[in-house]
């Protein structure tokens, strides 16, 4: 019985997890830091409980659907080849943006973890890091699940230590500052970004073999889960880290804690959870250009890795500013195409107007992110050409 609990419910729900709580966690405590404690809390209320809706109507529309692994396989499903080609481009400039996103963190971890013995640019780093992941990339070294949800669990168990030891460290005023209301639109696309899973969902109705009801209920636990962990990292990190966070956490905990033991394994863990992710990502788009779309295996390599690395020298560096981007355009655009693969459905059978009125709010909700992130971004770049 026991067993079958682990096999159905726990480690399905587990993977599903680990997958969620990837790079994104990283950036929340510099994100709590401008608009406070409480402003996040609400932010993870409303935007969680609209994350988890668009997660179960994709694993509702996953468990009736011919076996897809990819969301541009559900689009085309429902809606034919044409839409399915920009869900296509959009899927892929998607992962190329968040292996940026795994490029900028790693790399800055890896500056903290050997500035003490070599001192170097973080451009640099990102270039080792990206060089170790690409020979990974190209000889096809698939890194397992298992590997990167036990560097996440490593990553944790250190986190929960330096909270213990510096249980007398934690000052809540640092949580409870003034808000900048002119950051008050901040949260969304990172937290949008960080509770985003909906990629596995599909493959987590495989874990399941005959229990495939259980993915309905696994989806919004997961979801869950991931906010309160968030939530934890951001009263530990910012509790210690105060005026001195940085946009990667781990160098501000740094700089206020030393080169401690603890922090030089969170460091190790750190790298390890970006790192397979990182490969995970790059794989599976190579296996899209290769498979897909018949590319020449070599070539499919060269566009699953190097954009990234081009994007990076540049100049897109900013963290926040690139998860804010992929959470409120890139996985706003797949919330919208679920949701409209569910209306479908849903005109096909009953209608359920109460329902259905809460798919419309969900997509007005998601369009007016994209269209303030695309404006907010139009707006940054024409002040900094005027400043030019």
């Amino acid at each position: 019985m026991n067993s079958e609990i682990f096999k159905n419910f726990i480690y399905p729900l587990s993977v599903l997890c680990g997958t969620i709580i990837g790079v994104g966690v990283f950036g929340l405590p510099f994100i709590t830091s401008k608009v406070g404690f409480p402003i996040m809390i609400i932010y993870f209320l409303i935007l969680g409980t609209f994350v988890a809706l668009i997660h179960y109507f994709f694993a509702e529309i996953s468990l009736r659907t011919p076996d897809l692994k990819r969301l541009p396989g559900f689009v085309e499903f429902y809606f034919g080849k044409s839409l399915a080609k920009f869900a296509f481009f959009c899927a892929i400039l998607g992962t190329l943006l968040t292996n940026l996103a795994y490029l900028i963190v790693g790399g800055s971890f890896l500056k903290e973890l050997f500035e003490p013995f070599f001192s170097s640019k973080e451009s640099f780093w990102v270039l080792v890091y990206f060089l170790i992941g690409a020979i990974f990339i190209f000889f096809d070294i698939s890194l397992i699940q298992r590997i990167e949800f036990l560097s996440l669990i490593g990553f944790f168990l250190v986190l929960f230590l330096i909270f213990f030891e510096n249980l007398k460290r934690i000052n809540p005023k640092f949580l409870f500052l003034p808000p900048d209301f002119s950051q008050i639109f901040l949260p969304y696309g990172p937290i949008l970004f960080s509770l985003w899973g909906a990629d596995l969902i599909p493959e987590t109705e495989e874990m399941l073999g005959q229990k495939k009801e259980l993915l309905k209920k696994i989806v919004p636990v997961s979801i869950l889960i991931s906010a309160l962990i968030y939530l934890f990292f951001i009263y530990l990190v910012l509790g210690i880290s105060g005026p001195k966070i940085s946009q990667n956490s781990l160098s501000g905990l740094k700089e206020v804690l030393g080169q401690s033991v603890s922090v030089s394994f969170l460091l190790v863990f750190g790298i390890l959870a970006t790192f397979t992710s990182f490969i995970a990502l790059s794989l599976n788009l190579k296996k899209i250009f290769w498979y897909d779309l018949k590319l020449n295996k070599n070539f499919a390599f060269f566009l699953s890795s190097f954009p990234a690395l081009l994007f990076y020298f540049l100049g897109i560096k900013n963290f926040i500013s690139l998860i804010s981007f992929i959470g409120a355009i890139m996985l706003a655009l797949n919330g919208i195409f679920i949701l409209l693969m569910k209306i479908k459905i849903q005109n096909e059978e009953i209608k359920i107007k109460i329902e259905k009125i809460l798919i419309f709010l969900l997509i007005f909700v998601l369009l007016l992110g994209i269209f303030y992130e695309i404006f907010y971004n139009l707006l940054k770049w024409l002040s900094f050409y005027s400043i030019l």
